[in-house]
């Protein structure tokens, strides 16, 4: 099974299933010399991990990573950074009714097809669980990018969205609730929506959006290495995410040349920004901003007809502890997968140059 590294300089390898010994990861290509924040990186984690508030699964993992190479007295070495994070709470039984049932939207039946065996587990390898070594490492990767800031929140919850600009946001709030809403009022809404789609035993996407300020100009490539392609590549390999757009995105289409070039400022900054702080596929200064979404969770507590692996028609219903809108613990993940395409430039600018 190849496609378990992402980056080309910095560079992060990930390893584990969700019901194994553990999950992890090797980070290559970082330099030496980098001051480490270990609690910050714990911090981050504790964003992302299961059975933090009501609108989660309620699977109790703490999460606690454990760094086994790459870091000598608080820096980084520039030798490969080695780190695991203990699977504690697994409840593989409850996974024992789909042994040989394909769950529908599920990365089973294609699993099967591809590799003729599956661990079915908790989705094994396919399981979301493999996202808290993208958060170490992206928050590692944050902390070579000091000077730049990578924000991202919720912005909609099924039907239910936040039409306020980015600059009428308040980002001190998206930590005060569990939903990770940058709105007092909507985050209420959203909350209590989701918790009606739990007890149906059902389940519901959302949009996250990201916004990343401070970011050095020159970072991306022409042609095929464009940053934009870059970020989308990493927030697509996200699990559940079906899109992805950045700058006027969609919306742009709409709008005539006139409307929406950037126009210059002396300076070099633009008097708006539809560009999305991304022009010829390499960063101009500007405010890089984007949205991803997400699709509802494939686990129901319903009942649905699907099939097994002698092709007969069944019936089956989710069992265990699952998201029923998986938004909220995304933030951080979304924040991370950024930090390591902009590490990842970073690193490749400072080679590109004599």
């Amino acid at each position: 099974m190849p496609g378990n590294s992402f980056g080309k300089i910095f560079r992060l390898t990930t390893f584990g299933e969700s019901h194994g010994v553990a999950i992890g990861g090797i980070i290559d290509g970082c330099p030496a010399g980098i001051p480490l924040d270990l609690e910050m990186i714990q911090q981050e984690l504790d964003r992302r991990r299961p059975g933090q508030s009501a609108i989660v699964t309620q699977r109790k993992e703490p999460d606690t990573v454990e760094f086994l190479s790459g870091i000598f007295e608080g820096k980084t070495t520039g030798t490969p950074i080695g780190f695991e994070i203990r699977n504690a709470n697994q409840k593989s039984k409850d996974y024992s009714h789909i042994k040989d049932t394909y769950r529908p939207s599920h990365a089973d039946y294609t699993y099967d097809e591809k590799y003729g065996v599956r661990d079915y587990r908790g989705g094994g390898r396919s399981s979301a669980r493999e996202t808290a070594s993208r958060v170490v490492a992206g928050s590692i990767a944050k902390q070579l990018l000091k000077d730049v800031k990578i924000t991202a929140f919720v912005t909609s919850v099924g039907d239910m969205a936040l039409k306020k600009p980015i600059s009428e946001l308040d980002f001190s709030e998206i930590e005060k609730n569990p939903v990770r809403c940058p709105d007092v009022e909507m985050a209420a809404k959203m909350e209590q929506f989701i918790k009606e789609i739990r007890s149906e035993g059902d389940t519901v996407g959302g949009v996250v959006e990201c916004v990343i300020s401070n970011v050095p100009k020159g970072l991306g490539e022409p042609v095929f290495d464009k940053l934009h392609a870059e970020l989308g590549k990493a927030m697509l390999s996200i699990n559940a995410v079906k899109g992805f757009e950045y700058g006027s995105g969609f919306e742009g289409t709409t709008m005539r040349g006139s409307e929406h070039n950037d126009q210059f400022n002396p300076d070099g900054t633009t008097k708006t920004n539809l560009s999305g702080g991304i022009q010829g596929g390499i960063s101009n200064g500007m405010d890089i901003y984007f949205k991803v979404a997400f699709k509802p969770v494939a686990t129901l507590m319903q009942k649905q007809q699907t099939i097994n692996s002698s092709g007969e028609e069944v019936e089956m219903m989710g069992k265990g502890r699952h998201d029923p809108c998986v938004v909220p613990r995304a933030v951080p993940i979304v924040e991370a997968m950024a930090a390591l395409v902009l590490a990842d430039y970073f690193l490749q600018n400072k080679t590109s140059k004599i």
